[in-house]
């Protein structure tokens, strides 16, 4: 009984995932561009932002936007609010589409059809970069890429392995898999901004097992260690506070930064104290009973893109191994 209850309880936090910002997601927006590449069997697709009012001879940055499990990148572009940023600051946004509505971010599970067919979402990342710098001015080193949850696993994924082409990425309530950390190597340093909760119930933040039986992860701290080692930052990190700005929310940012990596590269902890499933500063997409409640201390959307203007690759050149 107990065990089709917690069934019961994570079938609906993936619906609620999967029904967030449901409406008209059929429907390509104006604003946007609907792209598809084939990739293998696999026909793919996401969808594009690109600023107007660019001159011809500005390279622009490149966000991908990577959705958590059960969502799109449709869902994703109208929850987080990166298309009004890219507006604004003049970056194209990026939201693909996982196979089966998941990445297959090197966790061992069979829970999502990415993960038990083998889906080389690597690939499809890199035919994308490939495909949008072909067609756009794309400065390739400015390249960055976020995600909540799934979203969040798979930008650690993705960037361990094509460090070579990603400046920065934003892991939001997401870390590194187990067994997948066992190969950890990037061959270039790479910024990284981990936003966690310690009162997330799916994705824990100390590591263990992921929504039950959809595989599992290490800890934050260990993740980021795995981070620091590769970058070769400061041992010992900056620690400060965020303004506790919203006293009913049940949460408090801790931060830590951590200096001086290789190319000029940081790793940085949001740790939300007291903060759930959820992205800082957007909707509580479900109830806080399943998925804890969402910090209104800051806006993670905002803190994210912050972080990529600021950490651009500085030197295209291999992590010297001691």
């Amino acid at each position: 009984m107990r065990r089709k209850t917690l069934t019961l309880i994570f079938g609906l936090i993936f619906t609620s995932l999967s029904l967030s910002c449901v409406y008209g997601q059929a429907r390509t927006p104006r604003h946007l561009i609907k792209k598809t590449i084939k990739i293998g069997k696999y026909d793919r697709t996401y969808h594009l932002f690109v600023p107007k009012g660019v001159s011809k001879n500005r390279d622009l940055p490149l966000v991908f936007v990577l959705h958590g499990g059960g969502g799109t990148g449709l869902r994703m572009e109208r929850w987080l609010g990166f298309t009004a940023l890219a507006r604004k600051d003049k970056f194209i946004a990026v939201y693909p589409d996982g196979i089966g509505k998941n990445w297959n971010d090197g966790r061992e599970t069979n829970r999502s059809r990415a993960h038990r067919e083998n889906i080389d979402d690597l690939a499809f990342v890199k035919e994308m970069v490939d495909e949008i710098s072909r067609t756009y001015n794309v400065d390739e080193n400015r390249i960055f890429a976020t995600g909540p949850s799934n979203g969040g696993f798979f930008s650690n994924f993705v960037a361990a392995q094509m460090s070579d082409t990603f400046a920065a990425i934003a892991p939001v309530i997401g870390g590194i898999a187990d067994p997948f950390y066992k190969r950890f190597d990037p061959s270039e340093p790479v910024s990284v901004f981990f936003i966690q909760g310690t009162a997330d119930p799916l994705v824990p933040y100390n590591g263990g097992t992921v929504a039950r039986n959809r595989g599992k992860l290490i800890s934050t701290d260990r993740a980021i260690g795995l981070w620091n080692k590769a970058n070769g930052t400061n041992k010992r990190p900056v620690r400060g506070d965020l303004p506790d700005t919203n006293r009913r929310d049940g949460c408090k940012v801790e931060t830590y930064t951590w200096k001086n990596g290789r190319n000029q590269t940081e790793v940085v902890l949001y740790k939300a104290v007291g903060g759930g499933h959820t992205w800082p500063g957007a909707s509580q997409y479900a109830p806080k009973f399943l998925i804890g409640g969402v910090c209104r201390d800051f806006d993670a959307t905002k803190a994210v893109w912050e972080f990529f203007k600021s950490h651009p690759k500085i030197e295209r050149k291999p992590v010297a191994r001691k």
